[in-house]
């Protein structure tokens, strides 16, 4: 199957065009990095606290994000997660609100930024943890029991946690909801109505990750791509010439610096996840130049006595179909990973959409320019040109 035939479009004669292009986006890329967003690392690489709430009606972001401002926290991020029904959002503490001695701190900051209504002496059952259910129910005893409280006591907290995470989805609504939850004894749960009430909230999932930790990930996160780029450097140097490797690597640095400056520009965190995207699209991108550049040295064999300029461009247009078929079917998927992908895949798969993109533009309208570049400077110097022949006089 083919989309193109006998095409003859002169890629390199838009070269210009190609190149203020991808200055306007690397410029605007960097520019972001440096003085706007910087690099929005996420909070694998920088360390902090996530915190996976669930409310008990839509949450209102300006009311969440007011009570964290009165709390003191300036600088949490907050977004929806999951399904729009589910009613859940994702905080996101920066570390320096997080301590190392007491890395439970930022969830605790937030269960008491958003508690503005509790009842004094109370303590929110929502939010309560099974030993301190448990803790309660054995000093208040309300089902005066001997000596395996203990025991019974636990059975009753853990079936009140149960209910309330795995029935209830973390957040109860009525404390009258727990005199026919399976396992709960209704005297025990009408008790609990003078120690806890109700919050509109749960906090279903904290993970927290310390800022050293951070700092080794983003280290070896630099590390791997580093080794990538250098490890398709000798192989194409190997398998063509150095001139091609670097062509190469120049290409793909300039899709990363690209990708990583899209995520700066829309201040989208980058994740481990988008981590292991852009070295997909460091082979992907790889993948595409090489099909180019083989074309390319098959063609100036054929063709020893033509221009390497009219060799490349012929090789980019019969290269040309098998390129939008493999990219444009790549970037379907992608896309639609991208829409229905939900919030956790959200900056994998975008990293994989910009990428696919401009990967696919690249190994066109850069990585041939420098080739052919690099030989037209060593025609004026003089030299013969890499894996040419010598034209007979």
């Amino acid at each position: 199957m083919e989309f193109f035939r006998n095409t003859n479009i002169d890629f390199l004669g838009k070269k210009w065009y190609f190149l203020a292009f991808s200055l306007v986006f690397s410029v605007a890329g960097l520019f972001s990095m440096l003085f706007y967003n910087h690099i929005p690392w996420g909070v694998d690489f920088r360390g902090g606290t996530l915190v996976y709430v669930r409310f008990s009606h839509a949450p209102d972001y300006g009311a969440i994000t007011s009570e964290m401002d009165h709390a003191g926290l300036k600088t949490p991020k907050i977004q929806r997660y999951g399904l729009i029904s589910n009613n859940e959002v994702l905080i996101d503490l920066d570390v320096r609100e997080s301590s190392e001695q007491d890395l439970s701190q930022g969830k605790n900051r937030i269960i008491q930024a958003l508690e503005t209504k509790a009842p004094a002496g109370k303590e929110d059952l929502n939010n309560a943890s099974f030993l301190k259910i448990k803790q309660y129910l054995l000093d208040k005893d309300p089902l005066h029991l001997g000596t395996d409280a203990d025991q019974k006591y636990g059975a009753q907290a853990q079936a009140v946690v149960d209910y309330r995470d795995k029935v209830q989805g973390g957040v109860l609504n009525s404390l009258d909801q727990l005199k026919s939850a399976a396992g709960v004894d209704p005297t025990a749960a009408a008790s609990l109505s003078d120690g806890f009430f109700l919050s509109d909230f749960g906090v279903r999932n904290v993970e927290i990750i310390g800022p050293q930790v951070g700092s080794q990930l983003r280290t070896q996160a630099g590390l791997a791509t580093l080794y990538s780029l250098l490890g398709m450097l000798v192989y194409l140097g190997f398998r063509f010439e150095w001139i091609y490797g670097v062509a190469a690597v120049v290409t793909v640095f300039h899709d990363t610096l690209i990708t990583v400056g899209a995520f700066s520009i829309t201040n989208t965190p980058i994740t481990l996840t988008v981590i292991a995207a852009i070295l997909t699209l460091i082979g992907y991108s790889n993948n595409d130049t090489i099909v180019v550049f083989d074309r390319i040295r098959e063609n100036i064999k054929l063709m020893r006595r033509e221009k390497l300029s009219d060799i490349v461009n012929r090789s980019i247009n019969q290269t040309l179909s098998r390129t939008i078929l493999t990219a444009g079917l790549t970037f379907l998927t992608v896309l639609a990973l991208f829409i229905f992908g939900g919030e956790v895949l959200r900056g994998f798969s975008l990293a994989l959409v910009i990428g696919i993109l401009i990967g696919t533009y690249s190994s066109i309208a850069i990585a041939a320019p420098i080739l052919v570049a690099y030989q037209d400077w060593r025609i004026e110097k003089g030299k013969r040109p890499v894996g040419m022949a010598v034209k007979a006089k």
